[in-house]
């Protein structure tokens, strides 16, 4: 690829903003963004003239955009570390819209006549709109599980969604997440600007830090097209 090429690559950002205090999820911990050694202590160290900030981060694993590889499910599943590159990054892609308004449960027949094998598959729900308000965390729209049955027969890779949760929250079990992460198919929740996708023709990366014994991380998830 030339560098004429390159610079014609468009890249456009998936993920929310994590910032102090940003609610993923309605019962667990927003994230505490504070300095370690701010920038007015670092001048007692470093020559005049010369500062630093170090960042201090707590938050749980599910903050953010995020991506859960089966270790989040299961105890002998693949963890962040076990993970290849080519699993989450410049998959080729494709794309499927689902707006909230016309249905929340994300069945078999919206994926019906879709290539899925090798792919990355996100689903532009639009409920991204409501991130950062209490709708967010009800009722969100989610996929069944005969939806995800399909998706692994079909050979999908990675499945993301732009919603709270892939599965239905209103109940305590999560089909979803144990058809998938069980195939070995990794999952992204918490998706926004999907609605700025083509239907296929791109490339989707969501790359999580190198973690053992972690089964789920925020990313900077974005499309190539």
């Amino acid at each position: 690829m030339t560098n004429d090429e390159m610079t014609k690559k468009t890249l456009i950002d998936l993920s929310h903003t994590i910032e102090h205090g940003t609610l993923t999820y309605r019962g667990l911990p927003a994230p505490i963004v504070c300095d370690y050694l701010s920038r007015e202590e670092s001048r007692k160290i470093y020559a005049p003239g010369t500062e630093f900030q170090i960042a201090k981060i707590e938050m749980v694993a599910n903050t953010g955009t995020y991506l859960d590889c089966p270790f989040h499910r299961y105890e002998q599943g693949k963890d962040l570390a076990d993970i290849s590159l080519e699993q989450f990054a410049n998959l080729p892609a494709v794309l499927v819209r689902a707006d909230f308004r016309k249905t929340k449960a994300v069945d078999i027949d919206f994926f019906e006549g879709i290539d899925v094998r090798g792919k990355a598959v996100l689903v532009n729900t639009n409920w991204s709109e409501h991130w950062g308000a209490d709708a967010y965390f009800e009722n969100n729209p989610f996929l069944t599980e005969a939806a995800a049955a399909f998706l692994v027969a079909g050979g999908a890779v990675l499945v993301g969604i732009d919603s709270h949760n892939i599965d239905d929250t209103n109940g305590n079990i999560r089909p979803v997440h144990t058809v998938l992460l069980g195939n070995d198919v990794l999952i992204v929740e918490h998706l926004c600007n999907l609605h700025l996708l083509p239907g296929e023709g791109f490339l989707f990366s969501a790359v999580p830090p190198k973690f053992r014994g972690v089964g789920t991380f925020p990313v900077r998830a974005f499309a190539t097209l």
